[in-house]
């Protein structure tokens, strides 16, 4: 068997990724991307590059952007030509509007064979064109030549190229849409594969922030450390959300809503400096809101944070030396103390339990059982999975009322966390959480990837937990706040207009899924758990490779 043009273009430009840093191919299979899928898993064979199957490109989609998220280095997702294209869109919009860089390899039918009604073929090249950093309509092999495109896609990915979009130093999808003709499948050419690294970040001027106006930082999804350096240097408070990656340090606010609303407080507030997307809160989007305010946010996704209409954009931060408004962080800081929330049980009473007054025994007995049978809440499952978090492991919070609970009521801890934020939808959440583990976990590395999320979120990505059976298990651990349906819709206005039949169907669209037979079906080890004793021994003693807890919910 010879190789064809098709083969020789497909093997190049694998290659070519892999050179410029690309670890990660998850390929859906399909017969016009044949010679795409062939080359990557013959790249993976020689050991340059990890490649994963999913027989749902959305899916897939969805585990390239957690790779991606994790890693900080394009992953690519590999598809034919047709609906596949469409099914990762949701993926690019997500990828879009959280800066994350994602390379779309969406295999094509040659110009002549588009618009004529041939099969699976449907107008794909310009597809992503309003989510992507760039549109790369590639030339048939044998025409025109793959070579140089894996470079100009990776550079726009990363926001280092004149092509990213006017967008430098952001990340991004890109999308190449690659015609062939058959032959599609031929002998491998045999190309070298020599892994190189990705590029890094461009270099962004930063903004010097001025000591003078009074002050908070605020650190939306995918914020990151960065926010607690920025608030530490400048001794600013520090409104960080759960999903932040930056609700760690001395400068963290406890109860930021409420405090918000205080007009001693948030009331006085003179500049907001942005990193990251803040999306959970109310009180802080009318803060950004403000005429009065003077908002700078650090340019982060695809869309620039813009409120109040006159948000300043910049590319990076820095803090000008000087001595800080110590008055101001400390009544912050102050009020912050008086918001904090205690979970944790009341310790053993030991005099009691070790009593000769028979009652006082029975009242301690009682109380320590109390607390053993005490049923689980929303604040008590989120403060649990919290507390069994530690650094070398990784958090994904789903979009559900799960995490708002957890914005609420948790305390600081550094440790890193993932949410798809960009647009907060539910879908491919599990999908997200599978690329973050696989990405983590890569060579070896220690730790667990956790995702919290709803019952409905988690059954609008079900599917995503289908696994081959030829692939390594990531270590994952999947907490479903089962209520029953999407009681999320409590918090907004529909639950106070709508006929409470209509919004029972409409909305909270109740189901009666049994999850363990999921769980059964897709391989996955399943718990159900009740009580907080139950969910601590869960979280921390881990039976296998893929695990599903279940924590029924008062609806």
């Amino acid at each position: 068997m010879t190789s064809s043009p098709a083969t020789d273009a497909a093997a190049s430009l694998i290659a070519e990724l892999v050179a410029h840093g690309v670890r990660d191919i998850v390929l859906s299979p399909g017969s016009r991307s044949q010679a795409l899928a062939l080359a990557a898993v013959h790249a993976a064979s020689d050991g340059a590059l990890r490649v994963h199957v999913r027989i749902d490109e959305r899916v897939a989609g969805f585990t390239a952007l957690g790779i991606a998220r994790e890693s900080g280095v394009p992953a690519a997702v590999v598809c034919t030509s047709g609906t596949a294209v469409a099914n990762l869109l949701p993926a690019t919009m997500e990828a879009f509007h959280s800066g994350v860089p994602l390379l779309l390899l969406t295999a094509d039918r040659p110009p002549e064979l588009r618009g004529v009604g041939a099969n699976q073929a449907t107008l794909q090249e310009r597809f992503f064109d309003r989510w992507v950093r760039e549109q790369i309509d590639a030339p048939v092999p044998g025409e025109g030549e793959w070579t140089g495109l894996a470079a100009r896609a990776v550079g726009a990915a990363m926001g280092t190229t004149d092509a990213a979009a006017g967008l430098p130093g952001v990340a991004g999808p890109v999308h190449l849409n690659l015609p062939s003709r058959e032959p599609l499948s031929g002998r491998s050419p045999g190309i070298a594969i020599v892994p190189g690294d990705a590029p890094g970040p461009a270099a962004v001027e930063p903004h010097v922030l001025e000591r003078g106006p009074r002050t908070v930082v605020v650190a939306g999804a995918d914020a990151g450390p960065l926010a607690e350096e920025i608030a530490h240097e400048g001794g600013w408070p520090l409104i960080a959300e759960i999903v932040s990656g930056a609700r760690f340090g001395r400068q963290i606010v406890h109860g930021y809503r409420a405090l918000l609303r205080r007009d001693e407080l948030g009331g006085r507030i003179e500049r907001v400096v942005v990193l990251g997307h803040p999306t959970l809160s109310r009180e802080v989007a009318g803060l950004l809101s403000r005429d009065g305010v003077e908002v700078i946010a650090v340019r982060h996704g695809g869309e620039e944070l813009n409120l109040n209409g006159r948000t300043r954009a910049v590319g990076a931060v820095s803090v000008e030396a000087g001595p800080s408004d110590r008055e101001w962080l400390g009544a912050w800081l102050a009020a912050s103390a008086t918001e904090v929330v205690d979970l944790t049980e009341r310790a053993p009473d030991p005099e009691a339990l070790a009593s000769t007054d028979f009652s006082a025994r029975r009242e301690a007995v009682k109380a320590e059982l109390d607390a053993v049978r005490r049923p689980l809440d929303r604040e008590l499952l989120v403060d649990a999975v919290w507390r069994a978090t530690w650094p070398h492991d990784r958090l994904v919070f789903g979009s559900s009322r799960l995490v708002r609970v957890a914005d609420a009521v948790l305390g600081g801890k550094k440790v890193p966390v993932h949410a798809n934020r960009g647009l907060a939808g539910i879908d491919g959440t599990i999908g997200t959480a599978m690329g973050v583990a696989i990405a983590s976990q890569a060579g070896g590395a220690p730790g667990i990837t956790r995702l919290l999320l709803g019952d409905l979120a988690f059954l609008h990505d079900v599917g995503a937990m289908l696994l081959p059976p030829d692939e390594t298990e990531p270590r994952v651990q999947i907490i479903v706040g089962n209520d029953g349906g999407g009681t999320i819709f409590d918090a907004l206005e529909v639950a106070a207009s709508a006929p409470p039949a209509d919004l029972d169907r409409a909305f909270y669209t109740p189901h009666t899924v049994i999850l363990e037979h999921l769980a059964l079906a897709y391989g996955w080890e399943y718990l159900k758990v009740t009580t907080r004793a139950g969910l601590d021994q869960a979280l921390t003693s881990p039976r296998g490779g893929r695990q599903i807890i279940e924590v029924p919910l008062a609806r």
